[in-house]
């Protein structure tokens, strides 16, 4: 870990400094047409109970046959990961009673999961931090509870039971609740990337749960030095927390939570509690169960799942440029590290950016106009970057016009909200030229502009000679009266000329 990801990070209690502990277990579903043991569809927002087997309904004597699928989206998953992909894994029985498992247990990896330990780096506005990746295990979902259908009954909907799950499990490497949060972005960018999981949250299809101890500053880092958790504090696990801005604010309640009992004199339980985002706290749900709690024991039915080597670096030869190299990439192109992270973060921002840059659109040029211009519209409309109505070639377009001058930047905005309300898919023949708004470079139309406003401003004339930073405010007044048009390099250049104005520096 580098020096960065080690610093020291502590919260202020009333006895002195804390450290916060993070780990993390991602639930992220597995990107495929049928579930993990059967071939029953995962459509989403299906008529409940819709999309159901006799093996997802724990039918006696249905036999689960694993989906080959699944097995490569998790190996995937591991290999962008950077993780150490198992060729032996097991299924265990992973044993409890609810109404909406129906069989009376899970079928998940434990002792032996698909994929080993990895890593993650997230960056940070100062820092880049590594969080360890403990294990990537598959397994299948459950159904659910509905309790909101009926005012005397609750009922049970098993569309999501034996759906294909890769839980991540992180080590507790994360210090900072904006570090929790920037890890599930990451994570998710990732996934998305790697078309292994949608990450759709709203949807349920990326959810985790988060672990928060803390210890008395100094704790994290003997336990980093001795790898001994008896340095760290007791943990709470808090369940299916499914928003980047979730995590945080269940970090932040949940780490004060702890150190007022503990000043006061009081002991952390450990427990599964919930985040109530509305009351924006946390709230204890049951204690925390032991995986003696599940007596685990591998499944008769499923023989252990063997991989063939070649098979796993043939999937390994397919993977994309992931968000890590493209960054890389787009900073040796010119980019600020900020900028770079900007448009790595979605899959379909990168591609938009590179499609400009295909276009013709210099690189750095490109990335400014998005961050500054573009984003910001679809920001305000509510719009994602596949939803814009302008094109990646239009808005290169009116780049490359910038750069070659033959419309200012001020222009530019106004052809840019022209092109998203039009959508000509042209801007430079059928907004620039069939508008008149080419920049104005004729050094005799620019001249008598000036002359104009010379003529309207003879005391400013008198006090620009005095203070020459003054000629900026002539500078807008000559724009004005050219519409916009005028090459503000150019009116800047002859300003200073008919002034007698000395050059800057």
């Amino acid at each position: 870990m580098s020096a960065a990801a080690t610093k020291s990070k502590t919260i202020k209690g009333q006895t002195g400094d804390w450290d916060i502990v993070i780990g993390m277990e991602v639930h992220a579903q597995v990107l495929s047409n049928s579930k993990l043991f059967s071939g029953a569809s995962t459509t989403f927002g299906a008529e409940p109970n819709s999309q159901v087997s006799f093996v997802d309904a724990g039918m006696p004597g249905m036999l689960p046959v694993i989906n080959e699928k699944c097995v490569e989206q998790a190996v995937r998953t591991g290999l962008g990961l950077k993780a150490h992909i198992n060729l032996t894994s097991v299924f265990d029985r992973k044993n409890y009673f609810y109404p909406y498992l129906p069989s009376g247990y899970q079928l998940s990896e434990y002792k032996s999961p698909i994929v080993g330990e990895g890593e993650v780096f997230i960056d940070l506005k100062d820092e880049q931090v590594r969080v360890g990746i403990e294990r990537l295990h598959l397994e299948q979902d459950a159904g659910k509870s509905l309790h909101d259908q009926h005012p005397d009954n609750s009922f049970v909907d098993l569309n999501r039971s034996g759906i294909a799950l890769m839980e991540i499990v992180t080590k507790p490497h994360m210090r900072t609740s904006e570090e929790a949060a920037a890890f599930l972005k990451k994570l998710r960018a990732i996934v998305r990337y790697l078309g292994t999981c949608d990450g759709n949250m709203d949807e349920g299809s990326m959810r985790a749960d988060v672990n928060v101890s803390v210890c008395k500053a100094g704790g994290y880092d003997r336990f980093m030095q001795t790898g001994d958790f008896k340095h760290l504090g007791t943990r709470c696990e808090i369940k299916n927390v499914n928003s980047m801005r979730f995590i945080a604010q269940a970090v932040e309640y949940e780490a004060r939570r702890q150190i007022e009992i503990i000043e006061n004199g009081g002991t952390i339980k450990q427990e599964t509690r919930l985040f109530d985002s509305r009351q924006g706290e946390t709230r204890s749900m049951r204690s925390k169960e032991e995986a003696h709690d599940y007596r685990y024991f591998p499944d008769p039915d499923l023989l252990p799942l063997v991989l063939e080597q070649a098979w796993v670096d043939g999937i390994k030869a397919t993977l994309p440029e992931l968000p890590d190299e493209k960054r890389a990439r787009f900073i040796k192109a010119g980019l600020s590290a900020y900028d770079a992270s900007v448009l790595v973060a979605e899959r379909e921002t990168a591609d938009y950016f590179e499609a400009m840059v295909a276009g013709g659109a210099d690189a750095k040029s490109a990335a400014n106009w998005l961050n500054n211009e573009y984003f910001g519209r679809l920001n305000k409309a509510g719009l994602a970057i596949t939803e814009g109505p302008v094109t990646a070639k239009a808005n290169a377009e009116i780049v490359k016009m910038v750069a070659e001058q033959l419309i200012s930047g001020k222009i530019a905005k106004d052809v840019l909200d022209i092109e998203w309300e039009e959508k000509t898919g042209d801007p430079r023949g059928r907004i620039v030229e069939a508008r008149g708004l080419k920049q104005v470079t004729d050094t005799g139309a620019i001249d008598a502009a000036i002359e104009q406003v010379i003529a309207a401003n003879p005391d400013k004339v008198e006090e620009v000679k005095l203070k020459p930073k003054l000629a900026a405010w002539f500078v807008g007044q000559v724009m004005k009266a050219s519409g916009g048009k005028a090459n503000p390099a150019a009116v800047n250049a002859a300003l200073k000329k008919r002034l007698n104005l000395p050059d800057e520096g």
